[in-house]
């Protein structure tokens, strides 16, 4: 899904710890809106608007049985997200590797010789 096509982004839908934990909860099965709403403390239409906003940005997908709407998790847009967060993990990963280096060698040439 393009940036364009999008109402929300990824980045914003997950920013929401609800949100996290409705991506959770979705992950092991499709449910209707009544049956999520029970593992949370906030309102019926709550739990809605977080859906709707995760449903933008395609992080779960609905389907209609019957009158109701059932959700589930759709992972595709997560593993582009791990894949963004994973260069940075390596860049930080180099950094802290030389600051180590650096630091290690720095100790090393502040030793008095015997």
């Amino acid at each position: 899904m393009t940036a364009s096509s999008a109402k929300h982004d990824v980045f914003q839908a997950i920013a929401d710890p609800t949100r996290r934990s409705l991506l959770k909860l979705l992950s092991n099965q499709e449910m209707p809106v009544t049956a999520i709403s029970e593992h949370f403390p906030i309102s019926r239409t709550a739990v809605s608007k977080h859906l709707r906003v995760l449903s933008e940005a395609g992080l779960v997908k609905e389907r209609k049985v019957g009158r109701e709407t059932r959700y589930k998790l759709e992972p595709a847009p997560l593993f582009e997200l791990k894949d963004w967060l994973q260069y940075f993990e390596l860049f930080w990963e180099n950094k802290l590797g030389a600051l180590g280096r650096f630091l290690e060698s720095d100790e090393s040439d502040s030793k008095p010789e015997k």
